[in-house]
């Protein structure tokens, strides 16, 4: 079980104020975690393949390629002015 030095130093590593009561509190938490963990490295994984996600599904993705778009003319039309071919609009910051 950690000592109350332990967790004072744990909270000022955090930037964090404690009072006597948490120091105790956090005292049988932080031990009880370790213990869990403790016992997760008990545990045999060897020939157990890492795992980044449980869904088993994969990123399909496709080939960029470049295409007209159909309905260019209606989007042009909406900018509110054009100037030199180029197509003006407020600014943004």
């Amino acid at each position: 079980m950690l000592d109350k030095n332990e967790v004072k130093h744990i909270a000022n590593l955090a930037r964090i104020g404690i009072t006597e009561k948490e120091m105790d509190k956090f005292s049988h938490d932080l031990s009880s975690i370790l213990d869990w963990i403790a016992q997760l490295e008990e545990v045999d994984v060897t020939g157990v393949l890492p795992t980044a996600h449980i869904t088993g599904m994969s990123n399909n993705s496709r080939e960029d390629s470049v295409s007209d778009f159909a309905e260019k003319e209606k989007i042009v039309a909406l900018f509110p002015e054009s100037r030199n071919g180029y197509d003006k609009v407020k600014s943004v910051l």
